[in-house]
């Protein structure tokens, strides 16, 4: 079978940023993947991705290094197992994500989830796309992932037994960050899905190629794109579906003891250790792992287990998580290590961010990008990194970083720009 190159984005695949490799997403709903799904990708990635995976902040995995000759058996070989990664990139329906899985509706959610995984992936109505578009369904607005969508569905109180959501439009991060807008009120969940097909419709038959909802907001304005999608008749539409016996595969137990989080520095998983997980959560949390918007691994122990035993499992399996540092949450993204657009090695400073922040500092909430595409978040953490440019030093040309804090700002801002890697460090060590 012949490679269509033109269409890799599609199928989840990127060129690498070195010459005759690529990159294979893999688009999970919600960060969910079974044990059976988890052995498959840790086998492949012992095969041809060196032995490592690379978590997302989207909850998906990567798999580096794959040549050409890779691309087609190792899809048939994720297919095998339920993994199709139809719209994993490109001008497509990302992968749905959902941060909110240890909340106390997280069935429901999921189940939604699933729902529009399932519609959107792979519809041809849809795989042209002016750029990517991306869907998050939240239990709340705690995380702030909401406001980074192009539609983000947060939890509404139910009103005579009508599950519903508020609706966020346009968000996105990037060189243009742009915190999304509330479009809607408590829409019932059967609307929703209608109401994704409107938003798509006008954001294809209205923006160039290249660019993203925010950019068309920008244009037309916020009650502009409101009259359009809100007052076109297909919106009001309600698509009710049968309940499915797997709508949601994830119980969060009801003691906090019942949850166990694998820490995963800089997103960078072995493939044997993942097999390891996924022999962790065959044995004690029902075959389910998730991968989070923090590039770890959760695992809700299934009733009937011990939870102790299942601790002493993951601790076995390498992810005690005795040192504070080993569970530091700092989000990264691949950068000049696999990344084309990369500027930075963000896995070397990740490293020397986490040796040089105060005791106080590893109980913050971090993330390093790359770039300017931000995909680690990090106008979203408490201090965020982005690695904004190269400059010419005696040394060679060697990258330049913007300091972002939290604040009381939907977005994180710069307060330091321009910083060279010891700049930065010594930023670092005042932190906390």
């Amino acid at each position: 079978m012949q490679i269509d190159r033109q269409n890799l984005r599609l199928e989840g695949i990127y060129p690498q940023r070195q010459k005759d490799h690529f990159m294979q997403r893999i688009k999970l709903p919600a960060g969910i993947i079974s044990a059976e799904q988890a052995l498959t990708v840790a086998e492949v990635a012992g095969r041809v991705a060196r032995g490592m995976v690379h978590l997302t902040t989207r909850g998906s995995i990567e798999l580096h290094w794959l040549t050409e000759d890779d691309l087609i058996p190792v899809a048939a070989q994720l297919a095998r197992v339920g993994l199709v990664n139809r719209g994993a990139c490109g001008g497509a329906v990302r992968g749905v994500v959902c941060g909110s899985l240890g909340a106390a509706g997280a069935p429901r959610l999921e189940s939604l989830v699933r729902k529009i995984h399932r519609y959107f992936s792979g519809n041809p109505r849809f795989e042209k796309l002016p750029k990517k578009f991306k869907i998050a369904v939240e239990a709340d607005t705690a995380t702030g992932r909401h406001l980074i969508q192009d539609l983000g569905f947060v939890a509404a109180p139910d009103a005579d037994g009508v599950s519903r959501f508020d609706v966020w439009a346009a968000g996105g991060l990037g060189r243009e960050p742009s915190p999304g807008f509330l479009l809607a009120r408590a829409l019932p969940e059967d609307s929703l899905i209608p109401l994704v097909e409107t938003v798509l419709r006008v954001y294809e038959a209205n923006t160039p190629p290249g660019k993203r909802l925010k950019h068309l907001v920008r244009e037309i304005g916020v009650e502009e794109f409101r009259r359009r999608v809100l007052e076109d008749p297909a919106t009001a539409e309600l698509l009710p579906t049968v309940p499915s016996l797997t709508g949601a595969l994830v119980r969060p137990p009801e003691q906090p003891a019942g949850r166990l989080e694998a820490h995963v520095f800089s997103g960078e998983l072995p493939a044997d250790s993942l097999a390891a997980l996924a022999d962790v959560a065959t044995r004690f949390c029902g075959g389910v792992l998730m991968i989070t918007g923090d590039q770890n691994v959760v695992l809700h122990v299934a009733p009937g287990s011990d939870p102790d035993e299942a601790r002493q499992a993951l601790a076995a399996a390498g992810f005690a998580g005795s040192d504070p540092r080993e569970r530091v949450v700092i989000r990264v993204c691949p950068g000049t290590h696999e990344c084309m657009m990369g500027l930075a090695p963000t896995r070397e400073v990740a490293r020397a961010i986490t040796d040089a922040m105060s005791e106080a500092g590893t109980s913050l909430n971090w993330a390093i990008s790359g770039c300017h595409n931000s995909c680690a978040q990090p106008q979203l953490a408490e201090v965020g990194i982005i690695a904004s440019r190269l400059a010419n030093d005696p040394a060679g040309r060697t990258p330049r970083f913007d300091l972002y804090r939290k604040g009381d700002r939907p977005f994180g801002i710069p307060v330091q720009q321009g910083l060279t890697l010891n700049e930065l460090l010594e930023e670092i060590r005042r932190i906390g």
